[in-house]
């Protein structure tokens, strides 16, 4: 596959992975080397992935709690501090090996650490594959809100080896499939007809759906790197998505969901509004609700629980002047940015989802 570049980057798959990493290992200026892990990544992907790296740099491993609980400011203390006592210094490289909480929180690490030094995104999920570890968004929660503190800054390369997708539990890889299928609903209606039918597509083919994905989010970050437009196309299903997945986080009697198990959830619901306010087909609407729920487990919200996840979308990064900013879809592959809508119809998008 072709690597592709970004505004600053690289992303490289799978045979090409090592012999990039390796070439610009041989050539850089490096100090010594930091590989961030999850207690997960530890076991299953660090042995494979140091065996295939060459070099004399001297290499340290800092492992992280695995899970979206710790991707907090008290774990960056803890890796800061670990870095400090390892000795890095700015000549120092950090990659990042592991799902998305691993590259958010490693990014941003080194993003802030002595002001700034390299990072490598190695994504081990398919949700970092196609999602999180491109583009340049870096950073933790605040609480149970979601990335509310980061910064924009791309690594030095991204490398996609989909062998480690094999080290996945099912529901993990579902997770990054919403992410995938938003792709389609928002840029590609042929590519949203070929994910929904996933069913009938071959493992083989799950490469080239990552490759288009990455291509997907690669063009609209290039055209928008800081989110002041065309990039907010990218939070579709996110604005309910994100406020669902902290309410579920934070409620004693809720089952945690995964991030794309809530982003399913969320861009059922904006699909729905997109009816009311961008005259969406409701036949496509119940198509792309069907689509879900054949991958995503259907999940209860009670009427008790609508008005504590709306009040949680005013923390959306997408709101200004404090109003919640959503986008919505005229039709499949032509989404509207900056849409207001009324509480009284989100609450009618959850009972549309209740009764599916």
């Amino acid at each position: 596959m072709t690597s592709i570049e970004t505004k600053d980057a690289v992303v490289h798959f799978n045979n090409k992975v090592y012999l990039a990493l390796n070439d610009f290992l041989k050539d850089c200026l490096t100090s010594k080397i930091f590989v961030i892990v999850d207690e997960n990544t530890h076991v299953d992907c660090l042995p494979d992935f140091l065996s295939k790296i060459e070099t004399d740099i001297a290499i340290e491993v800092i492992e992280i709690p695995e899970g979206e609980l710790h991707k907090t400011i008290e774990t960056c203390i803890g890796v800061w501090n670990a870095l400090s006592e390892l000795d890095a210094d700015r000549k120092s490289l950090i990659i990042n090996l592991g799902g998305g909480v691993v590259t958010d929180l490693g990014g941003f690490v080194a993003c802030t650490y002595k002001r700034g030094i390299e990072y490598i995104n190695v994504p081990t999920s398919l949700l970092a594959m196609v999602d999180a570890s491109v583009g340049g968004k870096t950073g933790v929660d605040l609480g149970s809100l979601k990335n509310q503190i980061g910064v924009i800054s791309e690594p030095k390369m991204v490398l996609i080896d989909t062998e480690f997708l094999n080290t996945l539990p099912q529901n993990h890889m579902k997770s990054g499939l919403a992410e995938m299928l938003k792709h389609g609903l928002i840029r590609d209606e042929a590519y949203w007809d070929k994910l929904s039918s996933l069913e009938q597509l071959s493992i083989e083919d799950l490469d080239q759906l990552i490759y288009d994905s990455v291509v997907i989010k690669n063009n609209v970050v290039t055209e928008d790197p800081t989110e002041q437009g065309l990039r907010k196309i990218l939070n579709f299903g996110h604005t309910l998505g994100h406020a669902i997945e902290s309410y579920f986080l934070d409620a004693k009697d809720k089952a945690a969901l995964l991030h794309g198990e809530a982003i399913a959830i969320g861009m059922i619901l904006e699909t729905h509004l997109s009816t009311k306010y961008c005259g969406f087909s409701k036949d496509d609407l119940n198509t792309i609700s069907a689509t879900f729920l054949k991958t995503f487990k259907k999940v209860t919200i009670e009427n008790k629980d609508f008005d504590p996840i709306v009040d949680l979308m005013k923390y959306d990064k997408k709101n200004s002047h404090g109003k919640v900013k959503f986008v919505l879809l005229n039709n499949i592959g032509n989404p509207e940015v900056d849409c207001e809508v009324s509480n009284s119809d989100i609450f009618e998008a959850f009972k549309y989802y209740n009764a599916l």
